[in-house]
């Protein structure tokens, strides 16, 4: 913590950026804790439970609208950046995440992920004048023996844990059957441009815009929130909440303990690279026969 001469205000350093107090006390119990977790709830209708029943989709824009309103009526500064999430999340909405590899599909999801990592940059950068939403590099800096043990840890739970959650429940069939070349290069590339996606949004805008006003973990609980919603249309159904809560949980963590996007992409990447592995196998257990106990 430190005083800016001349100024009354608090600094607290836990990241690339400061963030003032004004922006980093508010409570779980306040007016916009409210409207954040209308916008939580909102996700969890239109990516979630919308995705299962279609017929209530269109009930989750009522959360968000309420959000909004009520963000509007008591903070304008927060509710300037609730209202970037809201309109990535609305944007989202419009079209289907779920599992589908043709290229007409992933030239749609190119498109409106790409956007609503770039539009809210360009927003808050230009618009806003704030440096909130930042992607830092860390150069210079190599990764500690912890950062490069906890890679080879991601690797071993994944491999052991993922074919169990995608063979035994059977969500592997929520991914298209591969039946050629084409198709595993399509999930390939597919399954790892959205992991990539997913930190650049979840993390370095979703995160960073709540943890300007939240605490670490009510904003990270927030995030994970909105994030497991995603997952769940994406095809993590089932159980799949009770993997994906703790990998969204850690996630933000990890970013910012390390200050480094291209570590915690790393990560991901590695976590996915199994996804995509146990989901080939899943297919075509003969012809990639790495996985035990499935």
């Amino acid at each position: 913590m430190r005083l800016t001469p001349g100024s009354s205000t608090v600094w607290s350093v836990d990241t690339d950026r400061a963030v003032t107090n004004e922006f980093s006390q508010l409570k779980l119990l306040s007016w916009e804790a409210v409207a954040t977790a209308l916008l939580a709830v909102s996700a969890v209708v239109l990516f979630g439970l919308g995705t299962t029943f279609p017929e209530v989709r269109a009930l989750g824009y009522a959360p968000m609208l309420a959000a909004l309103v009520i963000a509007w009526s008591v903070n304008r500064s927060f509710a300037r950046d609730l209202s970037v999430i809201a309109g990535c999340l609305a944007l989202i909405s419009a079209i289907s995440v779920e599992a589908d590899i043709s290229w007409t599909n992933i030239a749609r999801m190119g498109v409106v992920l790409s956007a609503v990592v770039i539009g809210p940059w360009l927003v808050t950068r230009y618009g806003f004048k704030d440096q909130t939403i930042q992607f830092p590099l860390r150069r210079g800096q190599p990764w500690s023996r912890l950062e490069w043990a906890w890679l080879v840890f991601v690797v071993v739970v994944a491999w052991a844990v993922l074919p169990q959650y995608f063979m035994r429940t059977g969500v592997y069939l929520n991914w298209p059957p591969l039946t050629n070349w084409s198709e595993v290069i399509r999930l390939f590339f597919g399954v790892n441009a959205v992991g990539i996606w997913d930190e650049l949004f979840f993390i370095c805008t979703v995160f960073a815009l709540l943890r300007k006003h939240f605490s670490f973990w009510t904003a990270n609980v927030f995030t994970t929130i909105i994030f497991v919603s995603f997952l769940w249309e994406l095809g993590y159904r089932s159980i799949g909440p009770l993997l994906t809560i703790p990998f969204a949980l850690v996630q933000a963590f990890i970013f910012t303990r390390t200050k480094s996007l291209p570590y915690t992409v790393t990560v991901h990447l590695l976590f996915d690279a199994l996804v995509f592995l146990t989901i080939v196998h899943a297919h075509h257990p003969d012809a990639l026969p790495i996985f035990i106990g499935v």
